[in-house]
């Protein structure tokens, strides 16, 4: 993937530290004190051009965000759409929110144990090659990863508009033993699902009539025991 960002784009980004992370491990064990506040950490990774992870920072501003790319030119991008979306909303400065410029292979090094709460996985890159299946988001390697991260009420969110890379990932999450709930094959089957915010991927996918194929799954124990209760009181 190559990224034509305009002349100036890292000088761009060191101008914003209040938005945006260039050298996350700094922060490692530390991230509430950059938010200073106390609310859940929730992060996607591969955000794109932000405007998932925007969006859901104005719907729930007691969650901190952090929204990961390599890419410096997506970087700008996301948080450039970050501060439009929060003025639109009148909410002002973006605060429970940063961008950070990394690469997801190196997340232990961004984060302690138990750190973060929910993983959002938004249409990451399919890698269709069967030799290159070590690189999928999904693969049990990066799950290591995660289970590691999160806290006892972890979770992750998995969104993907490929068939393939979907029956990869729910065999990837069943063989590392890990519970999954509301799956869906056609996400928006019945129109556009209101209570899901769209990545830019999903609004194109969408437009061309394509099925958009999620799933959560739970990996905290707390997450799990909620999770367990709920589905034996509906019975």
């Amino acid at each position: 993937m190559r990224l034509r960002g305009r002349k100036g784009i890292r000088e761009d980004l060191e101008q914003q530290q209040d938005l945006v992370v260039l050298s996350p491990e700094m922060y490692k064990g530390k991230w509430r004190e950059r938010f200073n506040n106390d609310y859940p950490i929730h992060v996607e990774f591969g955000m794109g051009k932000g405007r998932f992870v925007s969006q859901m920072s104005v719907r729930n501003p007691k969650v901190n965000y952090i929204g990961f790319d390599m890419y410096d030119e997506l970087v700008r991008r996301s948080a450039e759409k970050t501060r439009i979306a929060w003025e639109e909303a009148g909410m002002g400065t973006p605060t429970s929110i940063q961008m950070a410029l990394a690469n997801i292979e190196n997340i232990e090094d961004i984060f302690e144990p138990g750190e973060i709460e929910r993983v959002y996985l938004n249409f990451s890159d399919p890698w269709p090659k069967k030799k290159h299946g070590r690189r999928r988001l999904t693969h049990p390697r990066f799950l290591e990863k995660y289970c590691r991260l999160l806290n006892d009420r972890g979770q992750i969110h998995f969104k993907t508009d490929s068939e393939t890379l979907f029956e990869f990932s729910l065999n990837s999450f069943a063989d590392y033993g890990l519970q999954m709930t509301n799956l869906s094959l056609n996400l928006h089957r019945d129109g556009i699902n209101e209570d899901h915010v769209m990545t830019e991927y999903e609004a194109k996918f969408m437009g061309k009539g394509m099925r958009i194929h999620r799933c959560e799954v739970i990996v905290g124990k707390d997450a799990l025991a909620e999770y367990n209760k709920v589905r034996l009181d509906q019975y």
